[in-house]
């Protein structure tokens, strides 16, 4: 139950930020539902990957090369789903720096105590 909540929260922020940004954009909120399990996924699936392969430069940038990856992904979620759009790297770093701290807001509101 609580993995649906996030679910539904996360589109929302995606929603939010399909109208925020000018070069993101979401067409409805079934799209934006899609878009966070697509992105849910991805960040199981491939996230852990992209890490690994990327560990040298990730370890020399003290992390911050982790933005990257995750403006991948959301990038590999604008290829996956239609009717979801970002218009290039930065808009997906953007992007994905304003849903991580989105997502950290919202997800602490559903804290178990």
């Amino acid at each position: 139950m609580k993995t649906l909540v996030k679910l539904i929260l996360t589109a929302l922020a995606v929603i939010f930020l399909g109208y925020l940004l000018p070069g993101a954009s979401v067409t409805s909120f079934m799209t934006a539902l899609i878009v966070a399990v697509v992105i849910a996924l991805l960040r199981l699936i491939v996230k852990p990957i992209l890490v690994v392969l990327t560990l040298p430069i990730t370890v020399l940038t003290f992390g911050i090369f982790l933005l990257v990856i995750n403006a991948v992904i959301i990038l590999l979620a604008d290829y996956f789903v239609s009717g979801f759009a970002v218009d290039g790297f930065w808009w997906a770093l953007i992007f994905s720096l304003l849903l991580s701290l989105f997502q950290s807001l919202l997800f602490a509101l559903i804290k178990e105590e």
